[in-house]
């Protein structure tokens, strides 16, 4: 039979329980279905595309999975068919235990666009599990003088199965003394009471021995069998009777373990052995012998093991009291398990998107369900993130949430977003969950390179090497990735006769700037080229920058003479009077520098002269002066060399020579002093009349020596060459010599003949240029001249 019974479980089929409460939503009430324990793997349970309306590939295209409590996976979902199969063999026993009906709640979840449709799958319990005696022989001992129809309790037989499945029925052996009833707790329970019929004489018949039976409601049924000894003892005619029938008591499920639960107390009229009594737990579960125990004597029933509201919300059990004539009674204990807040929320996530596109509105980042086993408000929750974050949480169908964006997020602001899921539940004290999930934000190319400057300014030194790298620039760009990628390219010039292309060019991946060619400061002193940055998104965003180029002076360039000339055949000489005093000025050197700053900062140098200590040349100016007084002895003629050296590193030089020539019989040798004659002509205003005529008619003949001596040196010297002896005309080519330090004249010397007077006191002046001011221009700073000559004459 029971061989039978497994064979016609194991051929039936899955039973369809559809349930469409909602029309228009899903989730409303939950989808019901059931299916037998035991079912074989991969057995059909339903076709979810069909229950929901849905075409048949829908399902796959929506992203459709089945998700369930703890992740556990006892259903698959078949996207391309919609059906849904079991997973594995299903053990009602195993997943529900005593509790009926037996429910796996789970959700079918599709993404595309979100939507939880709420379902439930009932297994069904099949009569798999015989009844089982937890004492396998059970032993009574019965008083002789025991009234007709008193019953005594026996032992219960535990089943696994539940509801018909279950223990139905109790049998006892045929006996002509006893016979047995079976009772039902209110839990459900069935357990059986040996009632007496007939009876017993200890003399006649001291032992029985019965079996009893124990049937479940099976087809065909099962059974178990245990053996009931019973002794009869001599009179005892008081049976202990509880002070209380029911003992009802609530307990706090955090109750430590040794926690006194309740005192029960029973009495028995009967004295001496018979009257003493003995508690014991009678008939109690293999859960409750675990959680509960009495002391025997006492009565005190206290914890084992603390109890949990979410396992078993209530506890029954009998309490047995037994006297020591055998004759025992006993009471019920209804224990009530009072929920305290002890599970914290549980946080279960479904769906994740990371990372997610920048400038995107509204996106649907998560997906969770929260839950609380405890029960009231211990189990209700209240879901929040931070207050400072760009997503909002929005609830879904029971107990789920979507976790979206409130806005465009932008990555150059916040790439990265640890987003804390808190829930916390409505006990005392409360109790709280924390989830986090990482959220990243992908880039757009949004954002056009910058550069660190908007002007460049770059230095690079006259005469460069070619390829010479004479600087950077640099751009960065917020993006990441290929958008942040940066090239650098130069733009057309502004000046299209500018050859930008043959001076500068850019390294496109790093922004160094290469001087192409050798430049030249006398050519080119600055110029600007416009540079661009690109990144390499789709579309490229780009900017601008304008690189200005200074090429810094080099001396390259030796001082230039401009007077005395030197590319006349015929050298000019300058004339002296032997009269003449210390510090004469015999004639000034002028040159130029083509290069600037310093390195055309010139001094001068008399190199070689024939009579040395005669001449001496002023190192600023390049005025040649007469050292000491010329005498008699002196030689007519004299060569001077003058060195001409710039103040570059290294310096340059240039050197020109002077020929004078000292003569007679054209200048007064003595001159008073200015202060001298002013004293002279207080003294006497007569000497002063006469002093100035004669002054006046000597200046006349002497003016007219020296124009017919200049006419005829110059004709001499136009005849033998092409040079001159009297400076250029007009301006200088090139530059002049700055004697301040800061650049070059900015006008030029200009001479009737060669000779020119000096700026001492008694010397004779009788040339002067044609421009009496010279002025040095470099830096708009002009340079003070020798004060100008005063020409005395005195008798």
């Amino acid at each position: 039979m029971e061989a039978s019974g497994k064979f016609i479980c194991r051929q039936r089929q899955v039973v369809l329980f559809f349930v469409l409460l909602g029309l228009s939503q899903a989730g409303i009430e939950p989808r019901r279905y059931s299916v037998v324990e035991e079912t074989e793997g991969s057995s059909f349970v339903t076709n979810l595309a069909k229950d929901l309306g849905l075409g048949q590939r829908e399902l796959s295209k929506r992203g459709a999975r089945v998700i369930s409590k703890g992740n556990k996976q006892h259903l698959q979902l078949k996207v391309q068919t919609g059906d849904l199969v079991i997973n594995e063999k299903l053990d009602r026993e195993e997943l529900c235990g005593p509790a009926d009906p037996c429910l796996l709640h789970f959700q079918l979840l599709m993404e595309k666009p979100l939507e939880i449709f709420q379902a439930e799958l009932r297994v069904k319990d099949i009569n798999d599990n015989s009844p089982v005696f937890t004492e396998r022989e059970m032993i009574l001992r019965i008083p002789e003088n025991s009234p007709l129809g008193i019953a005594f309790p026996l032992s219960n037989a535990l089943d696994l199965d539940v509801g018909s499945n279950n223990v139905q029925n109790y049998k006892i052996s045929p006996n002509s003394h006893f016979r047995v009833l079976t009772r039902k707790l209110s839990d459900g329970r069935i357990y059986p009471e040996l009632v007496l019929e007939e009876e017993l004489d200890r003399e006649e018949e001291p032992e029985i021995v019965l079996t009893l039976t124990a049937l479940d409601g099976g087809s065909p049924p099962r059974y178990g069998t245990a053996q009931v000894r019973i002794e009869v003892v001599d009179s005892n005619d008081n049976a202990p009777e509880f002070e209380q029938p029911i003992y009802k008591v609530q307990i706090p499920e955090n109750s430590h373990v040794g926690s006194l639960v309740v005192t029960v107390s029973a009495r028995d009229l009967d004295s001496g052995v018979h009257g003493k009594i003995a508690y014991t737990l009678f008939q109690p579960s293999e859960d409750i012998s675990k959680t509960l125990e009495v002391n025997p004597v006492t009565g005190e029933i206290q914890m084992r093991k603390q109890v949990d509201f979410e396992t078993v919300q209530s506890y029954e059990v009998d309490i047995k009291a037994t006297d020591g004539g055998g004759l025992s009674g006993k009471c019920t204990l209804l224990l009530q398990v009072v929920d305290v807040n002890d599970n914290p929320p549980e946080v279960t996530m479904s769906a994740l998107t990371s990372p997610i596109l920048e400038n995107s509105p509204e996106i649907v980042v998560a997906v969770f369900s929260v839950s609380d086993p405890d029960s009231g408000d211990n189990g209700k929750t209240v879901s929040s993130i931070q207050d400072d974050l760009p997503f909002l949480l929005k609830p879904s169908v029971k107990n789920f949430y979507t976790l979206v964006t409130k806005r465009a997020l932008d990555r150059e602001e916040r790439a990265q977003y640890n987003i804390t899921i808190t829930v916390t539940d409505l006990g005392t004290p409360r109790l709280k969950t924390q989830h986090n999930i990482t959220v990243t934000v992908s880039d757009v190319n949004d954002n056009a390179p910058a550069f660190s400057q908007t002007t460049y300014t770059l230095r690079v030194r006259e005469n460069n090497s070619p390829a010479l790298h004479i600087g950077s620039v640099s751009a960065t760009d917020r993006d990441s990735g290929a958008n942040a990628q940066v090239t650098y390219s130069l733009l057309p010039p502004a000046d299209p006769q500018l050859p930008l292309a043959s001076l500068v060019s850019i390294n496109a991946d790093n922004g160094q700037l290469f001087a192409l060619r050798s430049l030249d400061y006398e050519a080119l002193q600055a110029f600007e080229v416009g540079v661009r940055a690109a990144d390499r998104g789709s579309p490229a965003l780009s900017s601008q920058a304008r690189v200005r180029v200074l090429v810094l002076d080099d001396n390259d360039n030796a001082p230039f003479v401009l007077y005395p000339p030197q590319n006349g055949s015929a050298p000019c000489t300058e004339l002296v009077p032997r009269a003449a005093e210390a510090g004469y000025l015999v004639t000034k050197v002028v040159a130029v520098d083509g290069d600037s700053g310093q390195n055309a900062w010139l001094s001068y140098q008399l190199l070689k002269a024939t009579e040395p200590g005669l001449f001496g040349v002023w190192a600023h100016n390049g005025e040649v002066r007469t050292a000491r007084l010329l005498s008699e002895r002196d030689a007519v003629k004299h060569r001077l060399v003058v060195l001409v050296k710039d103040n570059g590193e290294p310096p340059r030089s240039a050197s020109v020579t002077l020929h004078v020539l000292l003569v007679d019989g054209f200048s007064q040798p003595y001159l008073p002093l200015p202060e001298v004659a002013a004293a002279e002509a207080r003294a006497d205003p007569l000497t002063v009349y006469l002093v100035v005529a004669l002054a006046s008619v000597s200046s006349l003949f002497l003016f007219s020596v020296l124009v017919f001596v200049a006419v005829r040196l110059c004709r001499r010297s136009r005849a033998a060459s092409a040079g001159r002896c009297s400076g250029p005309e007009g301006h200088f080519p090139g530059h002049l010599v700055d004697v301040s330090g800061a650049g070059t004249l900015s006008q030029s010397y200009q001479y009737d003949v060669c000779l020119r007077g000096g700026s001492g006191t008694s010397e004779f002046k009788f040339l002067k240029p044609i421009i009496p001011n010279l002025q040095f221009q470099s830096t708009g700073k002009e340079v003070e001249e020798n004060p100008p000559f005063q020409n005395n004459f005195g008798i």
